[in-house]
């Protein structure tokens, strides 16, 4: 908590590294994201740290109705990293994330769109079954008619099939 309340952007990321997962509570995760003004603490965070305290699939659900640009796009990241580290959780509560992604799709910010669309492609690759629902959800974002939706459905595709 010292290193983190220096405010300095290394001790921040140094936090990710050395901070007890079991010990992070969601208030805890609640006050640092709402701190984060770039993506490099985001994606820091969630792949060293967050997706693996037990609070993290909570997390990506109450962040992903954020308006402000890094709480949404640590709710993605958050997903993406779950995707790739995560290996004990069955596919349901991935499947429970659709919505979010679908949702989401339409954030044109560059910041948001990358982590959605890298949620999407690392969801659809975790399992057969997965990857049949996230395909339908990237072929119809593909075919969307808002441009952003458009670019994260091709983007996903292309990997996904």
């Amino acid at each position: 908590m010292a290193l983190w309340k220096t405010g300095n952007y290394e001790a921040r990321v140094l936090c990710s590294f050395v901070d007890d997962p079991a010990k992070v509570t969601p208030a805890q995760m609640d006050r640092w994201v709402s701190a984060f003004d770039n993506w490099a603490y985001c994606d820091a965070l969630c792949f060293n740290l967050f997706d693996r305290t037990p609070h993290a699939f909570g997390r990506v659900h109450a962040w992903a109705a954020s308006r402000k640009e890094f709480i949404r796009r640590t709710a993605f990241a958050l997903l993406w990293s779950l995707a790739l580290h995560d290996r004990t959780s069955a596919d349901a509560p991935f499947a429970r994330c659709l919505p979010l992604i679908e949702s989401a799709a339409t954030d044109d910010r560059n910041f948001v769109k990358k982590a959605v669309v890298m949620a999407l492609k690392a969801v659809g690759r975790r399992s057969t079954g997965l990857n049949a629902a996230y395909v339908a959800l990237a072929t119809r974002l593909a075919v969307s008619a808002d441009p952003t939706a458009r670019w994260i459905g091709r983007n996903a595709l292309k990997d996904l099939r």
